[in-house]
């Protein structure tokens, strides 16, 4: 017994401690009570009132809350709320629903606000008395769900909306729920039209929930959660929307430039600046092209190189660009990989180096097997080469087998490029070598045939049609 009593009054202290500054950051969000007993002063009647209020609720319940019998569970829930909110922490989950029945059923605006008012007290009773769940602290998540009730019952509340709801984030980073990015992402575009913060505020919330949306879409595909996947895709699109009048470049190069000139040598904020420019389109600012060198000079990674390889792609100077490309190849990640070698065959393509650019684009359809961008590629390079490598009728269009090869390929491999390639293939079938020709030249249609030159390709015999 003694036991019991000291481990209660460990447990009333560590929570007093959370409240009084401890490391979640709710101290001033969560309202302090005073300790009461669990069951309450009267304990017998605290549990009468478990029971009285939790069967009409069941039945609620299983209406899908549309019975009115949610009315005989309101008085006795009362009573365990006012009296001991202790006893059950399931008492203050439905108590939610509870309060949002009477919030709507309210008679006046005067008594709407005073049912709102008691809604938000018991999130903070809960964040008080169940601090934890499984020895981890879910007051984040409490206050996530009372940030998100905040603003939608008083949208005009919403500076402190948004300080909740940073703080539950801030405690729950990628695993806050989708309405408290939503929320959050609302209340902080209030702020900046308002000019409580700068515009700047709500660019850097975008690449930080982004980041997070980001994360969940990757694990749950990961998992093969498709259902998942598809709900904080949703997520990012809404957040998307509402960032797009702020997504403008010449906002965000005005933003970010003021960031750059204070801090240029900040690894952090030119990763930040690099990353968002580069997901607005915005590469075309000098600022994207400072930032980028800059970072390279401070941290030569291999994504760097990538930054500067594409920068300079982009501006066509293509020995810069297979400078930077080359020291790319180094990276791990698949698709910014898979980039890498296309953007090198495309260099070796401009540099007329046909073979280096074939070897670059084969080994990006390693990197990524289930593109068919490579062998389309390859299929244009043959298609280019058709009339350099010939020296006769049937030598100057062989190569027209080959490149409609890799367009059947390429359409294998990515179902969805079946439409692109098949305008490729159509256009290109008609320079086959004729009928006369063939026979001329002693192959008949259907036979093995070997294509020279530099493309070197096994192939089958066709006449144009």
């Amino acid at each position: 017994m003694k036991a019991k009593i000291l481990l209660v009054i460990a447990m009333m202290v560590a929570v007093t401690s959370l409240f009084a500054g401890g490391k979640s950051g709710f101290a001033n969000l969560v309202p302090q009570k005073q300790d009461i007993p669990k069951f309450g002063k009267d304990s017998v009647k605290c549990v009468m009132n478990l029971s009285l209020y939790i069967e009409p609720y069941k039945y609620w319940k299983q209406s899908r809350y549309k019975s009115d019998i949610v009315k005989d569970a309101i008085k006795p829930w009362l009573y365990v709320f006012n009296n001991c909110p202790r006893a059950s922490q399931n008492a203050l989950i439905h108590g939610v629903k509870i309060m949002e029945y009477r919030i709507k059923h309210a008679k006046s605006e005067q008594e709407k606000e005073k049912l709102i008012d008691t809604l938000l007290m018991v999130y903070d009773a809960r964040a008080k008395y169940f601090p934890t769940y499984k020895g981890r602290s879910q007051i984040g998540k409490i206050m996530g769900y009372k940030g998100v009730d905040l603003y939608k019952y008083r949208p005009d509340s919403y500076k402190e909306a948004n300080e909740i709801l940073r703080k539950s984030i801030d405690e729950q980073k990628d695993r806050a729920s989708g309405s408290v990015y939503i929320y959050y992402f609302r209340t902080l575009i209030r702020m900046a039209q308002n000019g409580d913060v700068d515009p700047s505020a709500v660019v850097d919330a975008y690449d930080e929930i982004s980041g997070y949306l980001d994360s969940n879409i990757k694990k749950y595909k990961a998992a093969g959660k498709q259902n998942k996947v598809e709900i904080y895709e949703n997520i990012k699109g809404s957040i998307e929307s509402m960032f797009e009048p702020f997504a403008n470049c010449d906002d965000l190069v005005r933003i970010y430039q003021k960031k750059f000139n204070e801090n240029p040598e900040d690894v952090e904020l030119l990763k930040k600046i690099t990353e968002i420019l580069s997901k607005r389109k915005c590469i075309e600012s000098d600022l994207y092209l400072n930032a980028v060198e800059n970072l390279y000079k401070l941290e030569p990674t291999p994504e760097s190189a990538y930054l500067l390889g594409k920068m300079y792609l982009k501006k066509e100077n293509y020995d810069k660009a297979l400078e930077y490309l080359k020291q790319a190849t180094k990276m791990t990640e698949t698709e910014p990989l898979f980039n890498t070698y296309m953007f090198l065959a495309d260099i070796y393509r401009y540099k007329n180096n046909y073979q280096k650019a074939r070897e670059m684009a084969l080994k990006a359809a390693k990197i990524d097997p289930t593109k068919g961008q490579p062998y389309a590629f390859i299929g244009d390079l043959y298609a280019e080469s058709a009339q350099k490598c010939g020296n006769n009728d049937l030598t100057k269009l062989d190569a027209y087998w080959a490149a409609v090869d890799k367009y059947k390929k390429a359409k294998q491999v990515e179902p969805d490029l079946a439409e692109q390639m098949n305008k490729r293939i159509a256009a290109y079938s008609k320079h086959f070598p004729s009928k006369e020709t063939l026979f001329f030249y002693g192959i008949e249609e259907g036979s093995p045939y070997k294509v020279g030159c530099w493309i070197n390709e096994n192939t089958i015999a066709r006449a144009a049609k």
